[in-house]
């Protein structure tokens, strides 16, 4: 079994072609998606997903590059969603010090704030963490400790070993997509293929992140079974081998994935 851990299937870009994408990406093997929330907008958009598409998922969080636009007030929105709708995560939640014009102290408030509504409610946490891994490491330690971390999915991870170490102490693993893709991306391919088994899980970010072959074009839930084979070709196995891994760590982190 394949799962994309990480699939907008509710964006924009998939709008004139949802139906085909989805029924390409099941075609090719795609049992499971993950579909994060990026804002309190868009939350009806992934529970219309999740409804309509047998296989996915939904999570719900208000991502860092959208705290601008939020209110105080949505973090109340939020919390009834959690309650209501039960999805498998909270997210994309995170902090983003790629972008320079970003409110870094607005992120981080979203964030721990956030994070306390996962520790309330015992759900596991799916990250952001453009540029800014070390600061999200530091928040997850405060609110969360060593021992009382919900866990869950570090996304389009782009740290050092030392890094993902401590994401796993913290009951967390790794998303890797697109990225992994690109021969000069040696720092991600390193760790995709030296990280342990049970570090790992795959996902397209689709539409954005998209694989070396697709030339920056528009990514889809359907690259995923190319990518494990990307992945398969760094650890050295065979591709069945990394789907049956890979799956069995989402299941184990999500555990509302059934």
């Amino acid at each position: 079994m394949l799962i994309d851990s990480h699939c907008h299937l509710d964006a924009v870009e998939f709008a004139a072609d949802r139906d085909s994408v989805y029924a390409a990406a099941r075609a090719a093997g795609v049992e499971r998606f993950i579909v994060p929330a990026v804002s309190v907008g868009n939350f009806p958009a992934v529970r219309e997903c999740v409804t309509r598409y047998p296989g996915c998922a939904a999570a719900y969080g208000i991502h860092p590059l959208y705290v601008n636009e939020a209110q105080e007030s949505d973090l109340a929105s939020l919390r009834h969603w959690l309650m209501t709708e039960r999805p498998v995560a909270v997210g994309e939640i995170g902090l983003d010090h790629y972008v320079a014009d970003v409110d870094r102290q607005r992120q981080e408030f979203f964030f721990v704030e956030q994070l306390k509504l996962a520790r309330e409610f015992n759900l596991p946490v799916i990250l952001h963490v453009r540029r800014a891994v070390d600061a999200v490491l530091k928040q997850l330690r405060r609110i969360f400790g060593q021992g009382d971390s919900p866990g869950g999915i570090a996304h389009a991870f782009n740290g050092s070993r030392q890094q993902a170490d401590e994401f796993l102490k913290l009951g967390f693993i790794l998303g890797f997509g697109g990225a992994m893709t690109y021969s000069g991306s040696s720092r991600i391919r390193h760790l995709a293929a030296t990280l342990p088994d049970e570090a790992i899980v795959l996902e397209t970010d689709a539409p954005d992140i998209p694989p070396a072959w697709l030339g920056g074009g528009r990514n889809a839930p359907a690259e995923l079974p190319r990518i494990a084979a990307e992945l398969a070709a760094l650890r050295g196995v065979s591709v069945a081998a990394i789907a049956a891994m890979t799956a069995a760590n989402a299941r184990r982190v999500l555990p509302g994935l059934s």
